[in-house]
């Protein structure tokens, strides 16, 4: 593991912001066009970002990625652009609000989902 230097500290951060509005705005894209049945924005956002995290990570096992990228990608970009936090919220909203199917749909389903993506995420690195 490569130790923290102030540059990738610093780029690690930028990245994280990045990520950060990148999820803000395509969670009100997928929300206005969609609706609330189910948080279709978050479910998007972290079922693409496992996905992109298990592709950089088979990249970085197949040493086709450095390390500095892995942290300022994976880390920075996809670390702000995920939300696990928001998705357990949503989950409590959709119970609270009387839909317990909805809720553990949303668990259990945005859970299989983004697994199943970052696995096939780390399969297609290995095909390059």
């Amino acid at each position: 593991m490569m130790g923290t230097t102030p540059v990738l500290f610093a780029l690690v951060a930028l990245c994280g912001g990045l990520g950060a509005a990148l999820r803000y705005g395509l969670d009100s894209f997928i929300s206005a066009k969609f609706g609330a049945l189910l948080p279709w924005g978050t479910i998007t956002i972290n079922v693409s970002g496992s996905f992109a995290l298990g592709f950089l990570t088979g990249l970085l096992a197949n040493t086709q990625l450095n390390e500095a990228w892995l942290l300022a990608m994976g880390t920075g970009v996809l670390g702000g652009y995920t939300t696990f936090s928001t998705a357990s919220f949503d989950t409590l909203r959709l119970l609270r609000a009387g839909r317990p199917f909805s809720s553990l749909a949303n668990a259990l389903g945005t859970l299989l989902a983004a697994v199943l993506a970052a696995w096939g995420g780390y399969l297609l690195s290995s095909l390059l």
